[in-house]
């Protein structure tokens, strides 16, 4: 009898570096974010903030415009993305492509929970790891499907939220100072909490989870479409060969900006401008609903920086830190809780907005460089190396260094 040919597993495909390269651009959108999140209880512009200089209301007004819901739908778009490449991993592996996505949401969603309990509340790995079933759901869509229900989801999520906008306007200037003075009230308990002790620390952050749920909820439509775009761009493997669709990404660049910019601003406005308590929520709302617009500007300028005769520069400066970016994000998280709260300096309500965006963009200069010199050495960062063996359920087999 002839022997029976052992089934070879397929040669792994390279990395896709401008893939990596915008997972390493959102995460110093997402940096600047929480860093000021974390740096202080009046959140972006949310409330005013007594001992804010001009110079840190102008910083915070950037930060709203540019930063705030662009990058965490940056990251979002390409979660959606790499999925389709999973599940291409899973094909070639010949795995089952669904019991391997569950442990890895299973995964997330333990990193995520430790990750909100004991450093940052405005985790978003839990919320991935949630709604990251959804894309369980849709793998055997087509990619047209997949775009026309990212428009659908869009649609209807923003038809509701600036309805809810809308109405929010009706409320009175004095009830809605009111109900700001209630929430402003409970700041000195929750400034103690993060200067006093790591277990009041962490009862600070359980105790926040509810509202962190409420955000979570808001921006779960958007995250739903943001997954279903990168769906549908992954199926059509569409950042593998960018150069061919230049002309269209330079559409969407300029009708995002044209688009996106106009809602951030008046956000920024409304929430840490000059038009009052009264018009926070409709800002952030309309904030909200174009957020997607800029984010695809971005993806699309990014795309096209890369091509060009300097790109691969680009590419080499973001790349490595994309390739450990949930290493890179959880590491951010460290960083800062060591800075602000009772873990190390409790320096929570105590530094300006100026400072923190400094010390962000000193941190994201910093993960660059180290980004840079272990992806030189290594396949994976240690969390990413974690959750592949979590998906994998065993140690992975592929080396740990790079080959020499």
């Amino acid at each position: 009898m002839p022997a029976t040919a052992t089934p070879t597993r397929q040669a792994r495909p390279p990395r896709i570096p401008e893939v990596d390269a915008l997972r390493g651009f959102a995460l110093l959108g997402i940096l600047l974010v929480n860093a000021l999140m974390m740096a202080n209880p009046y959140g972006i512009g949310a409330f005013e903030n007594p001992n804010a200089s001009t110079l840190d209301r102008t910083v915070e007004g950037i930060v709203q415009t540019f930063m705030v819901g662009k990058f965490y739908l940056l990251f979002s778009f390409l979660f959606g993305y790499s999925f389709t490449l999973q599940l291409g991993s899973a094909e070639r592996d010949g795995a089952k492509a669904v019991p391997r996505h569950l442990r890895r949401t299973l995964g997330l969603l333990v990193l995520g929970a430790l990750h909100a309990v004991l450093l940052y509340v405005g985790d978003i790995l839990m919320t991935y790891a949630v709604l990251g079933l959804i894309l369980i759901a849709a793998r055997g869509c087509s990619p047209g499907t997949a775009l026309r229900a990212a428009r659908i989801v869009h649609g209807c999520v923003s038809g509701f939220l600036l309805l809810v906008g809308a109405l929010s306007l009706l409320v009175s200037d004095a009830e809605t100072t009111s109900l700001d003075a209630g929430i402003a009230a409970e700041f000195p308990a929750l400034i103690a909490d993060y200067r006093n002790s790591p277990a009041s620390v962490v009862r600070a952050n359980i105790g926040q989870l509810p509202d962190a749920l409420l955000a979570a909820v808001m921006m779960g439509g958007f995250v739903v479409t943001a997954f279903l775009a990168g769906l549908h761009c992954g199926k059509l493997r569409l950042l593998t060969d960018t150069r061919s669709h230049r002309a269209r990404m330079r559409r969407i660049c300029l009708l995002g900006v044209a688009t996106g910019l106009p809602g951030s601003l008046f956000m920024a406005l409304a929430v840490s401008g000059p038009l009052g308590p009264r018009w926070a929520l409709p800002g952030q709302v309309v904030g909200l609903v174009t957020a997607p617009a800029l984010t695809a500007a971005y993806v699309c300028g990014m795309l096209l920086l890369m091509n060009t005769a300097r790109g691969a520069r680009v590419t080499a400066l973001f790349a490595p830190a994309g390739r450990m970016a949930l290493t890179n994000y959880l590491s951010q998280s460290l960083v800062m809780a060591l800075v602000f709260t009772a873990y190390g300096l409790a320096l929570y309500d105590r530094l300006g907005t100026t400072i923190v965006t400094l010390g962000a963009l000193a941190l994201y200069a910093a993960q660059l460089a180290l980004s840079t010199r272990l992806m030189a050495l290594y396949r994976y960062g240690p969390v990413e190396w974690l959750l592949r063996a979590v998906t994998l359920a065993r140690l992975p087999r592929d080396p740990a260094h790079t080959p020499g």
